[in-house]
């Protein structure tokens, strides 16, 4: 069975700006009862704060409130992924060239994924990790700014993980995003 996660990642975030605004989104977060004020041990991801659902949880996604198991905060340099199964393709940022990740029976192609697996893993932890070199016009970027296709991958210093609230409100998002300052975010949806 498992369970699933939705998380909305702040791409733009810097490392000096995600702490206020994580107090700003949790606080209205709280405001509008989605959940309660006093984190608690999150089930799942030790990572981060956890937070227990509010009563006015049910306003943030459609679904069974009584599911809802909790949000996870996240402020720091964090590879924020899909849970199971592998990407399928990610493009370049320069010339939009689509590098596809999986061979015909649906494997990791070892030397595709070869050219980003190492750029993946050390993101969190580097202030500046290798570039990766497109195969197709040569040019290198920064892996958190090449596209991935299926939003396996995000790539950012503020994450915010809701552990079973089924899929988020289109409402909801719009609105934690403006209240990010209409930065640029990623939703993922995941399985544990």
């Amino acid at each position: 069975m498992g369970d699933y996660f939705d998380t909305v990642v702040d791409v733009d975030a810097t490392a000096e700006d995600a702490p206020r605004l994580a107090a700003e989104v949790l606080s209205w977060l709280v405001a509008e009862g989605i959940v309660e004020p006093e984190p608690s041990a999150p089930a799942f991801d030790i990572e981060g704060d956890g937070y227990p659902p509010g009563p006015q949880c049910g306003k943030a996604f459609r679904g069974d409130p009584d599911r809802a198991l909790g949000l996870s905060l996240h402020v720091g340099r964090t590879v924020f992924d899909a849970g199971q199964g592998d990407p399928e393709a990610v493009t370049c940022p320069h010339c939009s060239a689509r590098v596809e990740l999986m061979d015909e029976d649906r494997d990791l192609d070892d030397e595709a994924w070869g050219l980003f697996a190492e750029a993946v893993q050390t993101w969190a932890g580097s202030e500046d990790p290798s570039p990766v070199r497109c195969p197709s016009c040569g040019t290198s970027a920064p892996v958190h700014r090449w596209i991935w296709a299926d939003d396996h991958f995000a790539f950012g210093h503020l994450g915010f993980v809701f552990w079973n609230w089924d899929a988020l409100r289109p409402d909801f998002v719009a609105e934690l995003t403006r209240r990010l300052g209409g930065h640029r975010t990623v939703e993922l949806e995941g399985k544990l």
